[in-house]
């Protein structure tokens, strides 16, 4: 294995949960980029890091660990949905793209089943409106689907297996 395989979308678009069993399917290590980037800013979790923290010292930090997540031997990463917006990164993703050192796979299921997954997990996540987690997904989407959408090198829409993700990315991955 060659590259790294990033998996970016929305939040609760599945890309930790498919992100592990790819990286097993792959024999790759996985990465949840969300996970690190706490653990940067002295935290257990991503989203009390976020509240605490503020959403610019969340995203220069989370800006650090894709780096440092990238310059290790190819793994499989997910990003945290607001990734991209960081500082520097989508240059920075579109730069190992360029170059050959990753494959950028959009995980983009409809908004009814982010509206469903976050309603079972909303506690867990910082409000990026103030709207609530479940009411302000629709806006999120319109603001950052552009820019998955222009980072990807592939984009997976509904239920994806990890099965399934392993022989889509065929060559790509390898």
């Amino acid at each position: 294995m060659r590259k790294h395989v990033l998996l970016i979308g929305l939040r609760a678009s599945g890309k930790s949960t498919l992100g592990a069993a790819l990286a097993a399917r792959l024999g790759l290590g996985f990465v949840d980029l969300d996970d690190r980037t706490a653990r940067e800013l002295g935290s257990d979790a991503a989203g009390d890091a976020f509240r605490a923290a503020g959403e610019a010292a969340f995203r220069d930090a989370e800006s650090r660990a894709l780096r440092a997540a990238c310059d290790a031997p190819p793994s499989v990463i997910a990003l945290g949905g607001g990734t991209p917006t960081a500082p520097g990164a989508a240059a920075f993703v579109g730069l190992l793209r360029a170059d050959g050192r990753a494959v950028v796979v959009h995980l983009d299921p409809p908004l009814a089943t982010l509206e469903a997954r976050l309603r079972a997990d909303a506690g867990n996540r910082p409000s990026l409106t103030g709207r609530g987690v479940v009411a302000e997904i629709e806006e999120i989407a319109r603001q950052r689907r552009p820019l998955y959408a222009a980072l990807a090198d592939f984009v997976f829409t509904g239920e994806v297996d990890a099965d399934a993700a392993v022989r889509a990315l065929g060559d790509a991955v390898r």
